[in-house]
């Protein structure tokens, strides 16, 4: 089963979010490939992120989610 959301960025988040896809995708250009999600773009950018975040749930062990939520737990949110 898959969910769609729909989301309400500012402008000036949105711009960030295509500036760091930019940057992922030189430097996944730069290893030849060698990253975990291949090119980003501000939507494969976002779906990595929930991706790691749901695996605080699923995989608390992992290093996608321990870094995430460290992230989490900088904003307060202690899990």
């Amino acid at each position: 089963m898959m969910v769609t959301l729909s989301l309400e960025l500012r402008d000036d988040v949105y711009r960030g979010l295509v500036m760091v896809a930019e940057a992922c995708s030189i430097a996944n250009k730069q290893r030849d490939g060698a990253t975990t999600h291949g090119p980003l773009d501000a939507k494969t950018l976002l779906l990595m992120l929930a991706e790691d975040a749901a695996m605080g749930h699923s995989q608390p062990g992992s290093w996608e989610a321990a870094n995430m939520l460290e992230v989490l737990a900088a904003h307060g949110y202690q899990l």
